[in-house]
């Protein structure tokens, strides 16, 4: 059975940074890609970065240069910093193994204006 779940969501102030954790289960997951998604209320999910095994990693443009998505194989676990953060970056994040069905709970992260 697949798990995700993600952590290190909070309120925090415009300007600040959070690091979201995605800790899996599951012995695949070193060979998959991993997204981070995020939902504002009212809003569709949304792709907001990627990373594949090897580590190329790709970002909606609305995040480009304030987020970074990583992952530590060893650790089955995916991170996503997010840094210079604003109003709009309010949302559930989601941790999701693409192209599947598995997708984490979600942590919720708020911005402060």
């Amino acid at each position: 059975q697949v798990q995700l779940v993600e952590s290190g969501g909070g309120l925090v102030q415009a300007g600040g940074s959070l690091r979201l954790s995605c800790a899996a289960s599951g012995s695949f997951f070193s060979v998959n890609v991993m997204d981070w998604y995020r939902q504002a209320p009212g809003k569709q999910r949304e792709f907001v970065a990627a990373v594949s095994s090897g580590g190329t990693t790709n970002y909606a443009d609305s995040v480009k240069g304030r987020f970074t998505i990583s992952r530590d194989n060893a650790k089955n676990a995916a991170y996503l910093q997010m840094n210079s953060l604003k109003p709009a970056d309010t949302a559930v994040y989601y941790c999701h193994i693409s192209g599947s069905a598995y997708w984490g709970q979600g942590t919720q992260v708020t911005v402060s204006s």
